[in-house]
């Protein structure tokens, strides 16, 4: 039993650690606003909470974004853009998570994807609209029109969880096998 959870916490750690390297290495997308950016940090939240749960995936979401804040700090004060990132991966991970366990298929993953991303799209539009984008005003004085949601923002959180999506169906065929011998150990 100590063994099995010295072991999640190591793979915790490792799954973190990689999220965060991944968060660094951003990029931004042609006609999108230079600060929307994509990194591929959500997917190895994705694989800790195929293999040990949801919490795994959320813990390893608010792990990454502990170390940027730590390593990098936050423009505002107050970790703005790392509350909207942590929120923008549990949004994603957690309809991803339980829809895939209903249909443990390439098919079920899929839907269970593409949900997840038209989930995260239409929240992150919301919370955006109402929550972040004030609050980037209110901390910084930086103001962004509302239409940006619409124009911007929504439009970007599309593409970026279908890019997200694609790169996550492409690891998951090839580290099925991993995955499915790390869900043992972590679930007996």
């Amino acid at each position: 039993m100590m063994k099995r959870s010295i072991k999640a916490y190591v793979t915790l750690g490792m799954l973190s650690g990689i999220a965060y390297v991944l968060m660094l290495l951003n990029f931004p997308l042609p006609f999108f606003p230079s600060f929307l950016k994509v990194d591929f940090s959500d997917i190895p939240a994705l694989i800790a909470a195929m293999i040990m749960g949801p919490s795994a995936g959320v813990a390893v979401e608010m792990l990454k974004n502990v170390l940027d804040i730590i390593t990098t700090g936050s423009q505002t004060g107050v970790p703005v853009g790392h509350i909207a990132n942590f929120i923008t991966g549990t949004l994603f991970i957690l309809p991803t998570y339980f829809l895939y366990n209903r249909v443990k298929t390439k098919k079920g993953l899929a839907f269970a994807l593409l949900t997840a991303t038209l989930i995260t799209t239409f929240a992150m539009s919301v919370l955006n609209y109402f929550v972040f984008l004030p609050m980037y005003e209110y901390f910084m004085g930086f103001y962004l029109p509302k239409e940006i949601v619409v124009m911007a923002i929504l439009p970007f959180n599309l593409l970026k969880g279908l890019i997200i999506s694609v790169a996550f169906m492409i690891l998951f065929v090839k580290m099925n096998h991993w995955i499915v011998k790390q869900q043992t150990i972590f679930t007996k």
